[in-house]
């Protein structure tokens, strides 16, 4: 089952003692945040977390698998989250 913002906030509520509608806006306010920034084209870097970055997409041509079919893919941006050192250590490290 994922983890959801619910459980995000619900998580950081237990944690720090805020309630969970402030808990609720400071996530929002940080996913909006990250958002804005990528569309600024701006790449966003969380020391011992990762990264956020975009990455271009050309254009190409693929093929329809059921028909045979030629098609082009059009070019577009990929926000992409590239993991740390340090956090690939954390999730790696067994308990």
């Amino acid at each position: 089952m994922p983890f959801t913002k619910k459980d995000i906030c619900t998580e950081i509520s237990a944690r720090t003692g805020l309630t969970q509608v402030d808990s609720l806006i400071v996530v929002e306010e940080l996913l909006a945040t990250i958002s804005r920034t990528l569309m600024a084209g701006k790449t966003i870097q969380i020391r011992g977390f990762g990264s956020f970055k975009l990455k271009v997409r050309r254009s190409h041509l693929a093929r329809n698998p059921r028909t045979g079919e030629k098609v082009e893919i059009k070019a577009g941006i990929n926000p992409v989250f590239q993991a740390s050192r340090e956090l690939k250590t954390r999730v790696n490290k067994p308990n």
